[in-house]
């Protein structure tokens, strides 16, 4: 039995494979501290876990949901992005939920791209863009970052390209893994550019809320909804990464395209799922003051093993991560430098390389993990 060919244009997740090689060193007795996976150590507001458990016992629970969700949850989405972003939604057209934001870029990408077409991906950029783009044959056609431009787009270079193939482009601010930050200026001219190109701009958002003093969506931009989507995620902002509870929200066709895709691949979301997440989205701000004073915590102690590492960082970035250039005398690759670490001192962390080559000669560093571990791992550098 052969597989289809584009099995063959990716390779197996970098985290999947080498979380089996940490789980051995551990299964071997080894004390690892991981400080490489961005999934969140910290507990969901209780309010989720009670609606969730309360709702068990619902009429209608157990059965399949709508492919669109329900209502409420539309409405609390609708919501949180005109509390939290000024931007006003149609939550019967303008709002899809998601099972988690990533397979939205799947279902996106489905939705609009036919092999051949070409994706503006950024270098680096989290890897999943590319191998979905792949997957469909699709091309990607990758845009480099820097530490120069603070890992913006320089729009006037994309723009003396030949960008009549390209149907799509991903960004993502607050950056992953660099945790730049887009300005509302920045996003204006995006939208120009993409009006001018006839490009879709999906701006990938989940760490607005992590570390920034100001969020900011891309459809707070006038005129943005026709050439913009955006995802979203409960998953960094509200500890519910194993949830798998995201959504897309844009113009309704757009948003209508996804659906067709998305109602071929999934049954609905489970209803008690739906009713936590309702409760997540209606938190008040106090949670995010709560979450964030944890991350501060720790991202200054990571800032000091950084240091003791004579790694150089920048602290004016959000996100739950940070990233950091490897000292100037270091004479190892990303991965290199990375697998001396765990070997050497059983701590893992992030090559920069897997999110593209720009990345290489960068690592990041993950703030999910508790103030007692950082300061064991300190002690061990």
């Amino acid at each position: 039995m052969i597989p289809a060919k584009r099995i063959h244009t990716v390779e197996e997740y970098y985290f999947s494979r080498k979380l089996r090689e940490v789980r051995g060193l551990v299964a071997a007795g080894k004390s690892i501290v991981n400080l490489g996976i961005g999934s969140p150590d910290l507990q969901p507001p209780n309010v989720v876990v009670d609606a969730l458990e309360a709702s068990l016992h619902d009429e209608t629970a157990h059965k399949y949901q709508s492919y669109q969700g329900i209502p409420a949850l539309r409405d609390a989405i609708a919501q949180f992005y005109q509390k939290n972003y000024n931007v006003s939604l149609d939550s019967e057209t303008e709002v899809l939920p998601l099972m988690g934001s990533k397979e939205g870029i799947m279902h996106i990408s489905m939705a609009y791209l036919d092999e051949g077409d070409e994706v503006l991906i950024a270098n680096p950029s989290y890897p999943t863009y590319t191998s979905v783009t792949k997957l469909l044959g699709a091309i990607p056609n990758y845009y480099n970052l820097d530490a120069n431009n603070n890992w913006l787009p320089n729009l006037k270079e994309i723009a003396k390209q030949d960008l009549s193939k390209v149907k799509l482009m991903w960004v993502n601010y607050p950056h992953m893994p660099t945790g730049a930050k887009a300005s509302k200026a920045f996003f204006e001219e995006l939208v120009v550019f993409a009006k001018k190109h006839q490009i879709l701009i999906i701006n990938d958002n989940p760490y607005s809320f992590i570390l920034n003093e100001n969020p900011l969506s891309i459809l707070n931009i006038d005129g943005a909804k026709d050439v913009a989507l955006e995802l979203n995620s409960l998953s960094k902002s509200f500890n519910m990464a194993g949830w798998r509870t995201g959504m897309v929200m844009g113009k309704a066709e757009h948003i209508q395209h996804v659906l067709k895709v998305k109602s071929n691949m999934d049954s609905g979301m489970f209803y008690g799922i739906q009713k936590g997440a309702i409760k997540a989205l209606e938190s008040s701000k106090d949670w995010f003051t709560e979450l964030n004073n944890i991350y501060e915590k720790r991202r200054k102690l990571i800032w000091e093993l950084a240091t003791k590492l004579h790694c150089v960082f920048s602290k004016e970035t959000a996100g739950m991560f940070v990233w950091a250039k490897l000292p100037a005398e270091n004479q190892l690759t990303s991965e290199a430098f990375v697998d001396k670490l765990l070997y050497e001192k059983d701590v893992f962390i992030t090559p920069g390389s897997i999110f593209g080559t720009q990345g290489e000669g960068y690592v990041r560093f993950s703030l999910c993990v508790s103030e007692e571990k950082i300061k064991e791992v300190i002690q061990r550098i």
